[in-house]
């Protein structure tokens, strides 16, 4: 606890410099003047700018640790919050709005997680940030926003809400091009008699689940949905279902994608032992692994197979593009 100030106090952020130490331009602020560490959260939609911190239903805080850009490490501010015990510093918490702060009392850290989320400097990269769990030693002044996560002791899998893209607004975008993909596959899979369901997965020890997976009650089957069918998109989609794969029992697993693959990559697919489906102008095709043909879909028990076209006739050019 600091000296002279009672949890619920509010003060200019420059004033508890002055009475404390510290770097009054950090969020996490090591005092040489006495054994505390303060660290300070913004009040916002969140706790934090990155919308992941805040009270968790554990009884913690969730606290973000500092760095901005790439994935965080522990120095400076998230090496003192780690090792504050061992270092005989006190930890003292503020939340702050603009110039002004208010004290939330001392804690002391209980653990910490680590989070994929996109990296300010580029949206189109995920960086890895600290997440502190720190436990209050006595009440809070104020009521703090929720944490979105909480990482789980034990996977969770649920399932997942989808909106059917004809309920929606349809525009040119990966993600309208991915519903849309979906919602033509599961209305496919209604009308051959097979129950199907979107799936949301939280593994252990994680706070962020994965992106919903489509999962085949009748064929127990696990799908995974791409939008695109570049290089990079089938290659983070085999890890998607091996990852995923781990929390689901499933017979097969598949990729569901809007055109036919490059031989190359079906090759790859087939070393992965995964089926790849995919639609042309005559409905849905199946190219199961190990497997040198080609399995129209037309019903529920009406197959016909035609040759996989060879790798030589097929123009193998390709782009790469990031995923979304």
């Amino acid at each position: 606890m600091l000296d002279g100030l009672a949890p619920g106090a509010q003060l200019p952020r420059r004033e508890i410099h002055q009475l404390f130490g510290g770097r009054p331009q950090s969020a996490i602020s090591p005092s040489s003047r006495v054994n505390v560490i303060m660290f300070f959260a913004a009040i916002g939609t969140r706790l934090d700018a990155i919308d992941l911190g805040g009270w968790g239903e554990d009884g913690f805080l969730h606290y973000v640790g500092e760095g901005q850009s790439g994935d965080q490490q522990f120095t400076q501010g998230n090496k003192a919050i780690l090792n504050h015990r061992h270092d005989g510093r006190t930890l003292e918490g503020f939340v702050s709005d603009q110039n002004r702060a208010t004290y939330l009392g001392e804690f002391t850290l209980a653990d910490y997680y680590r989070v994929d989320t996109p990296d300010p400097a580029n949206p189109h990269l995920l960086r890895q940030v600290i997440v502190f769990r720190l436990k209050p030693l006595g009440d809070l002044p104020i009521t703090l926003p929720k944490a979105p996560y909480a990482p789980s002791t034990v996977p969770r899998v649920e399932e997942a809400r989808f909106i059917p893209s004809s309920l929606t607004t349809r525009r040119r975008s990966s993600r309208a091009d991915w519903k849309e993909l979906a919602d033509r596959y599961m209305r496919h899979l209604g009308r051959v008699g097979h129950k199907a369901r979107m799936l949301r997965i939280l593994p252990p020890e994680e706070a962020q689940p994965f992106s919903p997976t489509l999962f085949d009650d009748t064929a127990h089957e696990l799908i995974e949905i791409r939008a695109h069918v570049t290089r990079d998109q089938i290659r983070s989609a085999i890890g998607t279902l091996l990852d995923c794969a781990r929390f689901v029992d499933a017979a097969e697993l598949v990729l569901l994608v809007p055109t036919r693959p490059r031989p190359d990559l079906l090759t790859l697919l087939d070393r992965a032992g995964i089926t790849v489906v995919y639609e042309d102008e005559e409905g849905w095709v199946r190219v199961e692994p190990a497997a040198d043909n080609t399995t129209r879909i037309t019903g529920a028990d009406s197959k016909t197979r035609t040759p996989a076209p060879h790798a030589a006739d097929v123009d193998d050019g390709e782009g790469i593009t990031s995923w979304t």
